[in-house]
């Protein structure tokens, strides 16, 4: 049964914000003929109270269970709504401690001629901190709409990492890395094959893909067959699975159906024509030379995701081949288990992250939420001989956009 406490705190939590930020609403619009308040308040509780409808409704609705896209864009208008209310309402805070402050100054010094509950400033700092909330809040929401045309807006990286111990048949090797393709969030088709285009166009020697290519099922990818089956590579496209994979975050009819979905998605891989790595490695040979790929299933360093990866059956076998490269979904993978472990793997490659899909990276400057959660979240990483690197993600999740974090397809050159 639902813990329907749990949720009437949360729709208590935003009723209260709600409120809250109202009395800063009611001071900004205090100038204004009745008319005018009229409709913006009107406007202001006509979108807060069909939020909290939303929340209320959706336990019982199975339109927005089969309108995954409707039901993200709304779910991201609503925490976009509640975030920017939220950074406003610190600044409101801090407003109200202030006049705070000066009431009790005034009650200690009632005789002291100095008039505590005014302030003679051009704009008074109460005014002042209440358009601060109001802007940075509304600027949040503001990015959070523009970011959903940013949600295809696929970005090219280009890195050369060079490795003393590469095989010189090796060196130059153009590798494209995709990764979290999320096919189940997709709305557009021909942008997403856009998307591919740009993966063809890089003329990659070798493809890899590090997991995720549906949120949940594998029927996600019907639509999207005849646009992924067309990336190819002289040295092949090798993939791995991610957390999304496995089916664990949507309910079943029975474990039975989770595993046919899993085997079915497993086929899709190789009915695309990439080989499928599951705790195995592979020789890859260029002019009488080798180097070992190694692809796991999900390892994740955090208990609430799944550790399906088995170094111990990926590895053995790979011990005298100069250079290693290991594809693994989860970046936490690298610190938890491969660095202190396996110090031969070279290049590690994942992704997992997205960037969260909301940051702010510039030559100079790369901040996003995820780092709180994630010490190697985006990009490049480098600790003694060996280097990871975490793809940004081909696709999205949840919110269907992205704030300065971009769509990513990685490519690597070897030397």
């Amino acid at each position: 049964m639902r813990n329907w406490n749990g949720w009437w705190i949360i729709i208590l939590i935003l009723l209260v914000i709600d409120f809250y930020v109202f009395t800063a609403v009611k001071f900004l619009a205090q100038n204004n003929s009745d008319k005018t308040r009229t409709i913006i308040f009107s406007l202001y509780w006509l979108l807060a109270l069909s939020a909290v409808i939303f929340i209320i409704v959706l336990p019982y609705t199975n339109y927005l269970e089969d309108h995954a896209a409707f039901r993200n864009y709304v779910f991201a208008i609503i925490i976009g709504l509640f975030f920017a209310k939220l950074i406003a309402a610190v600044f409101f805070l801090l407003d109200d401690i202030r006049r705070f402050a000066v009431w009790l100054m005034s009650k200690i010094f009632p005789k002291s001629g100095v008039d505590f509950t005014h302030e003679n400033n051009y704009i008074s700092r109460s005014a002042f901190l209440t358009w601060t909330g109001i802007a940075l809040g509304s600027t949040l929401f503001g990015t959070l709409l523009v970011g959903f045309s940013n949600k295809y807006n696929y970005k090219v990286r280009k890195l050369k990492l060079s490795f003393n111990n590469l095989p010189s048949a090796f060196k130059g090797l153009k590798i494209v890395q995709v990764s979290d393709i999320h096919s189940g969030s997709f709305t557009d088709k021909t942008a997403v094959k856009r998307g591919v285009d740009l993966v063809l166009k890089q003329n990659a020697d070798l493809i890899l893909f590090t997991g995720d290519l549906v949120n949940d099922k594998a029927d996600e990818m019907h639509n999207y067959m005849d646009v992924f089956d067309k990336i190819k590579a002289p040295m092949g496209v090798y993939s791995t699975l991610g957390n999304h994979d496995y089916g664990d975050y949507t309910s079943w009819p029975s474990d039975e159906a989770k595993k046919e979905n899993l085997e079915r998605l497993k086929k899709i891989h190789g009915e695309l024509g990439w080989r499928l790595l599951m705790n195995e490695h592979v020789i890859l040979e260029k002019n009488n030379q080798q180097i070992a790929l190694l692809g796991i299933e999900n390892w994740s360093a955090f208990g609430r995701f799944p550790k399906y990866g088995r170094m111990d059956l990926a590895y053995p076998g790979t011990e005298n081949y100069a250079f290693k490269i290991l594809m693994s979904h989860d970046p936490s993978h690298w610190d938890a288990e491969v660095r202190p472990k396996y110090p031969d793997i070279d290049l590690m490659l994942a992704g997992h992250t997205h960037g969260m899909q909301f940051g702010v990276e510039n030559p100079y400057f790369k901040w996003s939420p995820v780092q709180w959660f994630y010490k190697e979240w985006a990009g490049l990483y480098e600790e003694g001989k060996q280097k990871l690197y975490v793809n940004r993600g081909y696709g999205f999740i949840g919110y269907p956009g992205r704030v300065g974090i971009l769509p990513e397809i990685t490519v690597i050159e070897l030397t």
